[in-house]
């Protein structure tokens, strides 16, 4: 085999691109603080507000200085009170009801109630008055794992200690998972890509032009999902991949893993299983034991947690969301009305799909990059309906037949938003809830980035596309739970106010 004169070179280039990632990602982790910004909230008169807005926003500035915090809003507070709960209550509750059964007469305590921790992400049990988080208990319980030796064997508190226990909680649970996300990456692209220009810019893309990083400052889902995303694929993947019972069972794993932080990952973890079920049926069982595992766990833990076993996102329009208070229960109340709120956009289905692609918070128009990445998911799918006939001895799935994959897994997620919801994921820099598919629209990137490679023209319209999803992700710089900037332009000239 003739040497390669430029991997060194390359290999160089990846780890410099992986610290300057990961670098980004520790920074905005030991500055987090929420911050209040004025402009968000609404002035003490309307004539202060100036002509430049179409109308004031609705939120009340407070009253008094409220409690420092490295936690942002309403989806890492209902987490961390999760966390807090478990650790020093030894229980998922984070609130309750007294005279529940009132929807005027009740009072409300806990720890999602009290400063710091107050959040919307909240579900009330019915026939207890018990408050849960609304979000899946698997990821909070593994995060409670953590801040049980942090608080017995160093005695930090959440509360008195806060900056240093949420700060190590997003280190291990966000940037060191990223780190090895973009080591692993690189493993892939080396030995998928075909030109130099094709593997440098992708994984530039991975390491600083992904909303990874943006969400690398907050207790989330979306982060861990990425990375759990990759190394499902990794072990099939792989320079000299093969079926063994270890790179099927870690691959079933960690897509299943990718399933409890995502429910819609389902379709991916599906999706890999059933070829393999059909052609490799006495392996398959091996991923299929991988994935059962976190799956399980995650029913295991939401029973524990509330006695059932399905998660609370089964129940969304039902008792447990619209009780009394809930920001869910806003449409209930006598005077209000559909399109108050980004939550509630009275929006048609078409105008909300456009800007789940191409508006607002578009997966096209703010990563932009991702064209190319289209554009490489079709090259490489038209090239593995060969595979899909003479596929290879060893390894069953190919990065040409994963395109495949990718492309209908996406088309069934962005149906499924479109067809269920109409709101963006709160007030946040981007369509969060398709985050995950990251990966595969990484590595289906690298033959449109080969092409690119070939020409000036090409070479300068991807580092636009590149440069303009840098500066999305960026856009946000220490808060992702702030609007995107496309949106933001929208507000401000009046084209859309939510």
């Amino acid at each position: 085999m003739t040497p390669d004169p430029t991997a060194d070179l390359r290999r160089a280039f990846y780890l410099l691109l992986t610290m300057l990632g990961v670098a980004v990602c520790v920074a905005k982790i030991v500055g987090a603080e929420n911050v209040f910004e004025p402009s968000r909230y609404k002035p003490p008169t309307e004539a202060s507000y100036g002509a430049d807005r179409v109308a004031a926003p609705q939120r009340l500035w407070p009253a008094t200085r409220p409690e420092p915090t490295p936690m942002y809003g309403s989806n890492d507070r209902s987490r961390c009170a999760t966390v807090k709960a478990l650790v020093e209550n030894g229980t998922y509750v984070i609130g309750r009801r007294e005279n529940f059964a009132s929807a005027t007469d009740y009072r409300d305590t806990g720890i999602v109630f009290a400063d710091g921790y107050q959040s919307l992400d909240k579900v009330m049990d019915p026939d207890t008055g018990l408050f849960y988080s609304s979000k899946p208990p698997l990821f909070p319980t593994l995060v409670a794992g953590e801040y049980w030796l942090l608080h017995n064997l160093f005695g930090l508190s959440i509360d008195r200690h806060r900056w240093w226990v949420v700060g190590v909680i997003l280190l291990t649970f966000n940037a060191l998972p990223f780190a090895v996300y973009l080591r692993l990456l690189a493993v892939l692209v080396e030995h998928h890509g075909r030109t130099d220009f094709g593997k440098l810019f992708t994984f530039t893309v991975a390491a600083s032009a992904t909303f990874v990083t943006t969400f690398s400052a907050t207790l989330n889902n979306h982060t861990p999902a990425v990375c759990c995303v990759l190394f499902a694929l990794y072990p099939l993947l792989r320079p000299g991949a093969k079926d063994t019972r270890a790179a099927l069972f870690t691959g079933g794993l960690f897509a299943g893993l990718a399933t409890t932080l995502e429910l819609p990952a389902l379709a991916l973890a599906v999706g890999l299983f059933v070829p393999l079920a059909v052609a490799r049926r006495g392996r398959s069982v091996w991923y299929l034991a991988g994935a059962a595992l976190p799956i399980a766990a995650l029913f295991a833990c939401n029973y524990a947690a509330m006695g059932r076993w399905l998660p609370a996102y089964g129940e969304f329009g039902g008792p447990w969301y619209d009780f009394a208070g809930s920001h869910w229960a806003k449409l209930k109340l006598p005077g209000s009305k559909v399109g108050f709120g980004i939550d509630f956009a009275d929006e048609s289905k078409p105008l909300y799909a456009f800007h789940l692609l191409l508006g607002h918070h578009g997966w096209f128009s703010l990563t932009p990059v991702w064209f190319l990445g289209l554009a490489g998911l079709v090259v490489q799918a038209r090239r593995g309906l060969a595979e899909w006939r003479t596929g290879p001895a060893d390894g069953f799935w190919t990065a040409n037949k994963l395109a495949g994959l990718s492309l209908t897994v996406s088309a069934v997620v962005f149906s499924f938003y479109t067809a269920r919801t109409n709101n963006y994921g709160g007030f946040c820099c981007c369509a969060r809830w398709l985050m995950w598919l990251t990966p595969l629209w990484t590595l289906g990137m690298l033959p449109a980035a080969d092409a690119a490679g070939r020409s000036r023209i090409g070479q300068t319209v991807a580092g636009l596309l590149l440069a303009a999803s840098v500066f999305s992700v960026t856009y946000p710089a220490w808060n992702p739970w702030r609007p995107a900037w496309i949106l933001q332009l929208c507000e401000l000239t009046g084209w859309v106010r939510y």
